[in-house]
Parts: structure tokens; C-alpha cells; sequence
């Protein structure tokens, strides 16, 4: 039987042996050094390494932005003055390769006159447009030449006459830098809407837009834009540009293309 010691009785606290520090052991008990141990420095991570990589790239790349920004204004702000030379000259009636912007006056326009099967006018109802049709071949470099003024249209020489079986092909300018062109409505024509072409002999033929085709300046259709859209009936079919401004440049990184077929003459 095992007697739990009573911690209360005298004797036995007595009987507890306690070691006691005499001056010879107590200079045998050394005291801990004072340590301190040497301060860490603090540790870089992987991530840490990656976040500041993250942030120098950030910062190459705004840099490299604002380099780029600033040169495509000054060239685009160029390319502006240049172009609005250019477009002085053409209205003063000097040499040019910009469209002069004056509008003909009313006068003008009504005194115009071409061969009795050749196009006179462009009627265009939903845009509000009637412009001369002037007629033009090719230029030095094989393109179709475009209108001398933004109000006027021009009728390639190489495609149909109105009426006649083909397409007949009509190109004008979108825009200018300073106004809009006679074609800068042309991307809302849809499918039903009329067009107009008054001959020289002053019959008038109407043509209804079938569709409407935008294709990359590099790469536009021109079998297309010279076939009718319904074989078997003349067409009509105008082109002009639309898009963006080419950065640099004064021209647009893309064309439209309006389809009309004929339904009455």
C-alpha cells in the first residue's frame, strides 16, 4: 500500500534534503555569456527578384512608348502641315498632289458638259450628292487617278459606259484634311439604296446598292470593282477610301467598295 506523503506534516519537510550553495561551489556555477547573436540581413526572395523585374520592364516598355509616341506625332504633325500645303496650292490653282478643297460654285456645276453617252452627274439622294463626273486613266505608276477636288468624282476610263454591259467604275475622295470629300457618307449606303448617273445627253439612269465590300489598301479587288455585281446587268460600282490614316502618311489603310446594279434607264 503505497502512503501518499503528506506535504503538511512537519517531519516530513524536515526529511526533505535541500543543496545548499556554499562560496566554494558557488564560484563553480558560471553564468550564462552575454550572446547576442550577429544581426541577419533580410532575405530576398524569388519573388521579390521577379516583382522588381516586373517593374523594370514595366518601365522599359512606357519609356519605349513615349519614344515611339512622340516620334509618330511629330512625323503625323508633318504630314498635317505638309498636307495642308499641298491642299493651299491645289485651291490657288498651282500644280499639287492634294485635291483642292473649293467648292464649285453653283454656276459651275450646271455649265458642265461632257459627250452625249459619257457620265455628266453623280446623284446620290441618301447623301445629298451631285458632283461632275470627270473621266480619268491610269497614272504614271498604273493606279486609277483620283478627282482633282474633293466635290468632284471621277469615271474610269477603262471601265463601261452607263448603260452599257459591265460595271462602270466611279472613284472620289472620303476627306481631306481640312473638309469632307464628296464619297465621306459611302459606308451607310446599304442594300436597296438608289444611286443616279446622269449622262451627257441628260438621260438619267437609276441603280439600286446591292452591297458594300471593305478590303486593306494592299489588297483591293479590282476584277471585282470592274465586274457588275449581277451578271447580265450593267452595274455601277464606286471606290474610295475609308479606315484609318496610315501613321506618316496622308493615306488610309483601307477602300470600300459600293456594288450597285442598274433598274431603270
Amino acid at each position: 500500500m503505497l502512503v501518499k506523503p503528506n506535504r503538511k506534516n512537519k517531519h516530513y519537510q524536515e526529511n526533505i534534503v535541500r543543496p545548499s550553495l556554499t562560496n566554494s561551489n558557488r564560484s563553480s556555477v558560471k553564468s550564462p555569456p552575454n550572446y547576442q547573436s550577429p544581426p541577419t540581413k533580410p532575405a530576398i526572395t524569388k519573388i521579390t527578384w521577379l516583382y522588381r523585374l516586373l517593374i523594370l520592364g514595366a518601365a522599359f516598355v512606357l519609356l519605349v512608348g513615349l519614344v515611339v509616341s512622340g516620334h509618330d506625332w511629330l512625323t503625323n504633325r508633318q504630314v498635317v502641315q505638309t498636307a495642308k500645303k499641298a491642299i493651299a496650292q491645289a485651291n490657288n490653282g498651282q500644280s499639287s498632289p492634294a485635291p483642292s478643297t473649293v467648292k464649285p460654285s453653283a454656276t459651275a456645276v450646271a455649265t458642265y458638259s461632257v459627250a452625249p453617252d459619257k457620265p455628266l452627274y453623280l446623284i446620290i439622294p441618301k447623301l445629298s450628292v451631285q458632283a461632275r463626273v470627270y473621266p480619268v486613266g491610269l497614272t504614271s505608276s498604273g493606279a486609277i487617278g483620283t478627282p482633282n477636288n474633293v466635290y468632284d468624282t471621277d469615271w474610269y476610263t477603262g471601265s463601261s459606259l452607263p448603260g452599257q454591259p459591265g460595271a462602270m467604275l466611279i472613284d472620289g475622295h472620303i476627306s481631306s484634311w481640312t473638309t469632307h470629300g464628296v464619297f465621306y457618307g459611302l459606308k451607310i449606303l446599304v442594300a436597296g439604296d438608289t444611286i443616279q448617273v446622269e449622262r451627257g445627253d441628260k438621260s438619267i439612269l437609276t441603280y439600286k446598292v446591292v452591297k458594300s465590300q471593305i478590303y486593306n489598301s494592299n489588297n483591293v479587288d479590282m476584277t471585282a470593282a470592274l465586274t457588275p455585281i449581277v451578271a447580265g446587268q450593267p452595274g455601277l460600282n464606286l471606290i474610295s477610301c475609308t479606315g484609318d490614316v496610315i501613321s506618316g502618311t496622308s493615306e488610309f489603310n483601307e477602300r470600300i467598295v459600293v456594288f450597285a446594279t442598274q433598274i431603270s434607264s
